[in-house]
Parts: structure tokens; sequence; C-alpha cells
């Protein structure tokens, strides 16, 4: 698949089909993926925890907030939820500097989704979460400090780029339930 085109299908998803789970295996080899790619002073600092169990789905289910612009949708909707979580740690062990690790998730992060797009699963970056309850919930060591979780899973929506108009980049819904996310032009961006 052309980079192009992996990255315009790549579209944040809060909606899954719940009967075509993301396997432990695929998350596994995404992790992987993830921790060959570039870190800052080569510090390595991420660490990842991979949830399948539903007990596990359901907690973090209850813990992250979906779509927060979207104030009259409740996402992820009932028998839509992701099959799958990845969660991103900086380990506070390793020294790295905080500016350097947060561009590693960021780096992990999307190499972790542009994989699961190419393999025809979605995904969404979580930043809207308890971080005191996540560590409480998944029992994890005081060492790591939550940055990010991404939820995974067989898209049930779509979604579609749009040109951003009188300034607004707020996410919507269209009449037919497609998700819509507006851009910037290109004249916008290059300085």
């Amino acid at each position: 698949m052309m980079m192009e085109s992996l990255v315009l299908r790549n579209r944040t998803c809060r909606s899954f089909d719940e009967s075509q789970p993301i396997t432990l295996e695929t998350m596994t080899a995404l992790v992987d993926l993830a921790r060959r790619t570039a870190s800052g002073m080569n510090k390595q600092p991420l660490r990842y925890r991979i949830l399948t169990e539903r007990a596990e789905l359901d907690k973090m289910v209850c813990n992250a907030r979906f779509g927060t612009a979207l104030k009259d949708i409740k996402l992820p909707p009932e028998n839509g939820k992701p099959t799958g979580y990845i969660m991103i740690f900086t380990d506070k062990e390793v020294g790295s500097p905080d500016t350097l690790a947060l561009k590693d998730v960021g780096i992990a992060a999307q190499t972790i989704l542009l994989a699961a797009t190419e393999q025809g699963f979605g995904g969404c970056m979580l930043g809207s979460f308890d971080p005191s309850r996540l560590v409480t919930d998944f029992n994890i060591p005081d060492r790591y400090r939550p940055e990010l979780v991404i939820a995974l899973g067989k898209p049930a929506e779509r979604a579609l780029l749009t040109d951003a108009h009188n300034g607004s980049l707020t996410y919507y819904r269209d009449a037919a339930g497609n998700h819509c996310v507006p851009k910037r032009g290109l004249d916008e961006v290059l300085i």
C-alpha cells in the first residue's frame, strides 16, 4: 500500500465491529514494530501493556473518554466497543527527557495505527483518561507513567476528511452518520 493512501485511510475510529476482534498476536506484532521506531537519544523509554480480555476491556472503556467534542453521542456505542487496547507508558527510570519521551509516544502511536490500518483495523488515540485509576485498575508499577491508550478493532464507521471552513476544526457527524474531520488547507500550514 502506498504511504499517502495509508495515511489518508488511517482515521480515528470510535465505533468497532465486535464480531471481528483484533488478536493478541496482531497487537503484539504492532508493539514489536513500534519498539523498532526512532527514539530520542535512543533512550527507548516506552513500555506497553496489551489488553484483550473482556474484563480488562470493560475496565478501560469505563476509564477512557472517546470523542469528547461529540457531546450528543455516546462513544463507543453499545455493541461497538474496541476489541483491544495498547497502553503506552514511559519508564521513569530510563532517564529520557520528558520532551523526547513524549515525541517517542507520538512516533510509536502513529506507527501502531498505520500498521493496524494496513491490516484492515482501526483505532483511536486516547489521551483523555484518569492516569491514577488506570495505574490502580491494571496494577501498573509506580515506575511507569501512562501517556496514551490506543483503542483498536475492526472499524464500524466511516470517517471523511473535509476542508476546514471559517476556522472551525471541530469534528462532527454528518446526516448519514459519517465521522467528518475538518483539515486546514496546505496554504494554511506552510509558513
